[in-house]
């Protein structure tokens, strides 16, 4: 898929209140801000029209953008989080979204996150996590199957979000950890393996012939380079301290 727009959230300067697993100490907001302008220079250089919104720091994870929305070429779905305090993050950026698609919003019986929203071609995979379960899979099948869509569950035991360690790159290839390898769900894809101490760099973003990966992760690099696209790399070190990474910056389209 080319993409020639995505939409983005300048993080708030209390973005180290928002929600997270990490241990390695509390990002700081002046860095970060600065690792998100480097990410929008390469949207840019990359031919992409960027929208950034204002910071919201009501809602210090808003600038995740993609767990509360997916767009698909035929609609945008507003999710229903799992996490309360990011339940209101869909409804600050509906009124973007309806400028390009028809709106679907998710109901509050299940529950589904953006980052656990893999798409391959004409296929989600759904990774079954604590922010996403099978009610929010199931009314979002219920919305994409119409439009030609499969959607298949996939178990995630490590990571927040099954895109934390799994991403497709193209050329049917998935990139990924070995705990996902033999997973049947993968079985038709050819699958990169990266090593599980460079498990972060698993979320790759592919934009447009590129692969945009997270800086620090040699394996990693060598195993894309050998793809024959150009590798672009980002310090993304202040969005790990959040639980976040490349993809959760942007929704594309």
């Amino acid at each position: 898929m080319k993409f020639t727009q995505v939409i983005t959230r300048l993080p708030a300067l209390n973005c180290a209140e928002g929600q997270t697993t990490a241990d390695d100490g509390r990002p700081d907001s002046g860095k970060t801000r600065q690792q998100f302008f480097r990410y929008i220079e390469i949207m840019l250089e990359l031919g992409i029209r960027v929208t950034i919104l204002p910071a919201e720091p009501d809602f210090p994870d808003a600038h995740f953008v993609e767990d509360p929305a997916v767009i698909l070429p035929e609609l945008a779905i507003i999710t229903h989080s799992g996490v309360l305090s990011r339940q209101g993050e869909g409804a600050l950026l509906a009124p973007e979204l309806e400028k390009y698609r028809p709106l679907y919003v998710m109901s509050d019986k299940g529950q589904l996150d953006g980052g656990d929203v893999l798409l391959a071609d004409k296929h989600f995979f759904i990774g079954m996590t604590r922010r996403t379960n099978m009610a929010g899979l199931d009314e979002f099948a219920t919305v994409v199957a119409p439009l030609g869509y499969r959607v298949t569950p996939v178990a995630v035991d490590s990571g927040l979000h099954l895109k934390s360690v799994v991403n497709y790159i193209g050329q049917n290839t998935l990139l990924m950890t070995s705990a996902y390898e033999a997973l049947p769900a993968f079985a038709g894809f050819r699958r990169l393996v990266i090593p599980d101490d460079e498990a972060y760099a698993g979320n790759t973003l592919l934009i447009n012939g590129t692969l945009v990966m997270p800086e620090g992760y040699p394996v990693t690099r060598e195993i894309l380079r050998q793809t024959g696209m150009p590798v672009v790399t980002l310090d993304t070190s202040e969005f790990k301290r959040m639980d976040g990474s490349l993809s959760c910056l942007s929704l594309r389209f």
